[in-house]
């Protein structure tokens, strides 16, 4: 994201997120059942896992919530089977939209997301159509008045790729997704506290928009959001409201 308006993208998103906390729980649990079926529900040999429980009980989640979730995705309680998949597309003034999905049923997500797009703007697009235009990396992002010299020693020392500052004095560390704890753990220890701190998909150049266009791609964002089976969406739009 271009530095000016960096901040406030984050504060944009962080404000939906909050008026949309009730999906939160349906999201982690999903994610906390394929990270243990994939990776086992030993925390200290399955990095996925303890990074779902982390954001679970950041969420809030009772303790007895996350282990049931663990004991039925190893196996030792029946549920569903989730799956992950990836959609493309492009949004309002061709901006690039990536929507990640846990579904126990392929046929009505990928239908549920083709109409989003097309009811609101969107075209959803083939595999691969926008992936190359995202970078898949370990994020945090710390606000504005950040010592920008504690954050960049401590991070570059600790394996992060680099640290860039915006122009609104947001300061972002990006890693590989593989150091994202290693580095993670650093800074706390640092005393730094990240505004965001994630594993995502972030855009390499973004598309800025404005009024309408602006308005037309927040409604299709929320609505893709608010999907069922959508995990994540990531995009390329700067929103200027």
């Amino acid at each position: 994201m271009a530095g000016h308006s960096k901040w406030a993208n984050i504060q944009h998103r962080k404000g939906r997120q909050d008026e949309k906390r009730g999906k939160i729980w349906t999201r982690l649990t999903r994610e906390i059942i394929v990270a243990a079926r994939s990776g086992g529900g030993d925390v200290n040999m399955n990095p996925r896992l303890r990074l779902a429980i982390d954001k679970a009980k950041a969420a809030n989640m009772p303790a007895d919530n996350i282990k049931r979730n663990v004991d039925k995705a190893t196996g030792n309680l029946d549920g569903v089977t989730y799956e992950e998949i990836r959609y493309e597309g492009y949004g309002i003034g061709g901006a690039a939209v990536i929507v990640d999905c846990m579904t126990d049923n392929r046929v009505r997500t990928v239908a549920e997301v083709r109409h989003a797009f097309s009811k609101y703007g969107g075209n959803l697009g083939t595999e691969g159509s926008v992936a190359f235009q995202f970078k898949h990396c370990g994020q945090f992002i710390f606000a504005p008045g950040t010592s920008e010299d504690k954050v960049m020693e401590v991070a570059l020392e600790a394996g992060a790729e680099d640290v860039v500052t915006g122009e609104d004095g947001a300061i972002e560390v990006l890693t590989a997704p593989g150091e994202f704890e290693a580095v993670g753990k650093a800074l706390e220890a640092a005393g730094l506290k990240a505004e965001v701190a994630e594993v995502t998909m972030r855009a390499e150049n973004t598309i800025s928009l404005a009024g309408d266009e602006a308005a037309r791609m927040q409604k299709l964002l929320d609505v893709i959001e608010d999907l069922d089976d959508v995990q994540n969406v990531f995009h390329n739009a700067e929103i200027n409201e």
